[in-house]
């Protein structure tokens, strides 16, 4: 942990494509030093050091998600090492975990308790504010975002903004969860955070409490390098959780391959959305240090699983591990990686994971997206297509509904009704010819249907639920 410290301090504010050279050569000075001890000669512990620090100046640029800028002082927090290993957030191995997001279920875990920096998963928590922005109405998917200096110097991926323009708030979200762009999450971030990203950081580590996320802190919004920025597999399960289950409203930017910004089409790169039967979402995430990690969603019959794999060696064996875990999950049967020491964990490994619970979720909002072939909304009206006891019934719904007829916008919503959950689908920003041919199509496949007027348009209507 000193040495790695060490690596932290002297890359700076530029952290360099040089971090991952700086760490293997400060690890294997670190052995020559214990065998340096080992014979009781001072010596060679004493010249290893000195090549160990004079490796650190910055050089290259990194490459993906990473790159780091400290435009103001960050959270504190010292990665926990684990006992076995020393190593703590770069830890040998594999850390994965895969629940049920409706009941909590873990239903596989190997290493989940163990440290691991975020890389750009940590947008996960920023897009968890956001959304929470959007309910309460701090801001729209409208809302123009200033875009600082800051934000707009921070390093690749990124859309390329420019300080003092803005972006919209749709866009920001949409850049995230397609290229991961860096420029969006830090411009998100600073307005979440009254204009700091610090703040921001504070923000999100408290409802990284919240939730129950016991080993995380946040440093930044973007996921770029930062020593401070720590996290875990059940942590980032909590959260992923969160997000499927109390803002089912947005959970289409997730499913978004695609869209025009300004012109040009920015595309996903997650590719579980693209390989994956059922994926719905949601973020990969990639540093040197970090290694390549990933939280996907998926549904099948009805249910809907999350999956989290951090520190894998590459992209390949990443989306191999992932498909692995959700079809033995979805089959029944959940396997475990690699064995990792968990480092201290908060809870035992299995039994259920528990989550905050919002209770009152804004409508729904359309997300226009390039690769989705829906006609400009023409009007308010809404075909309601059903109100439905699981949250993938009703995604069905609304999607199948889309599909069939090329127009609208799906939409779902979390319902109370009588103290219980309900889920709401519905195809909205339709004309009421639209609406009405919507309602006629669908009953002709044996649907429930019911045109709503623009005035009376809520995603609370509950007079046609199936009752499952």
């Amino acid at each position: 942990m000193f040495l790695e410290k060490i690596l932290w301090f002297y890359a700076g504010q530029s952290y360099t494509a040089a971090i991952k050279m700086q760490y293997d050569f400060a690890m294997t000075g670190l052995k020559a030093i214990m065998r340096s001890w080992r014979a009781k000669s001072g010596v060679m512990a004493a010249w290893v050091c000195a090549a160990a620090l004079s490796a650190a100046p910055a050089a290259a640029k990194q490459h993906h998600h990473t790159a780091h800028h400290a435009a103001q002082p960050v959270p504190q927090v010292q990665p926990t090492a684990d006992d076995n290993t020393g190593y703590g957030p770069t830890a040998p191995g594999v850390s994965s975990i895969l629940i049920d997001a409706q009941s909590g279920q873990v239903l596989g875990a190997s290493g989940a308790d163990t440290p691991r920096y975020p890389a750009s998963l940590t947008k996960l928590m920023t897009l968890d504010l956001a959304f929470q922005a959007l309910r309460s109405g701090q801001m729209t998917l409208d809302t123009q975002l200033p875009v600082s200096a800051h934000a707009s110097s921070v390093q690749p991926v990124k859309l390329g903004l420019v300080p003092g323009s803005t972006i919209a708030a749709r866009d920001a979200i949409l850049a995230m969860t397609t290229m991961s762009a860096n420029d969006a999450a830090t411009t998100l971030g600073e307005y979440l955070g009254g204009g700091s990203e610090y703040r921001a950081a504070q923000l999100m580590t408290q409802r990284a409490k919240q939730l129950g996320m016991a080993q995380t802190n946040f440093a930044n919004a973007s996921g770029l390098p930062n020593p401070n920025q720590v996290t875990t597999a059940r942590d980032l399960a909590l959260l992923a959780r969160d997000i499927v289950n109390n803002f089912p409203e947005d959970q289409q930017f997730f499913e978004v391959q695609s869209f025009n910004f300004r012109g040009r089409t920015v595309f996903s790169n997650n590719q579980m959305l693209k390989t994956y039967p059922g994926a719905t979402g949601m973020k990969t995430g990639y540093t040197d240090l970090a290694r390549h990690n990933l939280i996907t969603s998926a549904q099948r019959n009805g249910r809907v699983l999350i999956g989290v794999v951090l520190h894998e060696p590459s992209w390949g064996a990443t989306y191999t591990q992932m498909r692995t875990l959700l079809d033995s999950g979805f089959g029944g049967r959940a396997p475990t990686t690699t064995t990792v020491a968990a480092a201290k964990p908060v809870t035992p490994q299995g039994g259920t994971l528990q989550m905050a619970s919002n209770t009152h979720p804004r409508t729904a909002a359309p997300i226009p997206a390039a690769n989705r072939s829906h006609a400009t909304p023409t009007g308010g009206w809404v075909a309601q297509l059903g109100v439905y006891s699981r949250m993938a019934k009703a995604r069905t719904a609304a999607l199948t509904a889309h599909h069939l007829r090329g127009e609208g916008i799906p939409r779902i919503a979390k319902v109370e009704a009588k103290g219980h959950t309900m889920w709401s689908a519905q195809l909205a920003g339709l004309s009421s010819t639209g609406a009405r041919a919507t309602c006629n199509a669908m009953a002709a496949r044996g649907n429930s249907c019911r045109v709503i007027a623009p005035s009376a348009d809520h995603l609370a209507m509950l007079t046609n639920a199936d009752g499952t």
